[in-house]
């Protein structure tokens, strides 16, 4: 190979590690900024659904329990201690709530220490919102507030996800029937959505006490927020009645 041929072909070869080069740079560049949005897209969120669950005002002036028209309670009025629980059946942390604390409330509710009052209304703005509110007010019109404290329980333990599908009237039908409601009593209103005046109602009555976001908590007439999570705020609201 002559000394031409020599040094072209280092200047090939050259030119080629450089492009090669060149190529990694921009591919760690790419990667790097990608990582970065990630990063911000991860913390947007996360901030996002922080702010979703925290974002429970304290100026909420709701009616006392016992003399609200729009909700379903256990235990005895004259109990020690209130609390009231503002909800989207929809919502999931709702539903993370209900399970941290629907059992420990109900055994509280029990032993006197403590009334408490389910509020639901429509917050989320779906179909299920409302057609699972408005259920909870034909189980109650028709089976009493026994069957349809039953009937929300249940509604949470198969609580349906905030994107759907959402359950359809005879899903809710066969909740109620379960929860111990005579089918031919509340498949019409089911069906019919009856209740659904009430939610609107009560979703009116929710905005006028203050109320912005679901669960708001309130114990003994004051909002609740001692939690950074539902658990830790199911646990901390039991420790303080119990």
């Amino acid at each position: 190979m002559s000394k031409k041929s020599a040094r072209e072909t280092r200047a090939e070869r050259a030119a080629a590690a450089l492009v090669e080069q060149r190529r990694r740079e921009r591919r760690r560049t790419t990667l790097m900024v990608g990582g970065v949005v990630l990063a911000m897209v991860l913390i947007i969120g996360a901030g996002f659904l922080l702010n979703r669950m925290r974002d429970t005002s304290t100026d909420v002036s709701a009616p006392a329990a016992g003399s609200g028209d729009y909700g379903v309670a256990v235990g005895d009025p004259a109990a020690p201690h209130t609390v009231i629980v503002y909800e989207d059946f929809l919502c999931p942390f709702c539903g993370e709530f209900e399970k941290a604390s629907h059992e420990k409330l109900a055994e509280l509710a029990g032993a006197g220490k403590v009334y408490v009052e389910y509020r639901p209304f429509d917050l989320l703005g779906t179909d299920y919102s409302v057609a699972s509110a408005a259920a909870l007010k034909v189980v109650l019109d028709a089976s009493g507030p026994d069957v349809a404290k039953k009937f929300h329980d249940l509604l949470y333990a198969a609580q349906p996800d905030e994107a759907g599908p959402y359950p359809d009237s005879d899903w809710l039908v066969q909740k109620a029937v379960d929860a111990g409601a005579t089918e031919s009593e509340v498949r019409p209103g089911i069906e019919d959505e009856t209740g659904k005046s009430w939610v609107e109602d009560a979703t009116k009555a929710a905005a006028d006490a203050g109320v912005s976001s679901t669960p708001t908590i309130l114990l003994d007439g004051n909002v609740y927020t001692d939690g950074r999570t539902m658990d830790q705020l199911a646990t901390n609201l039991i420790g303080d009645l119990g």
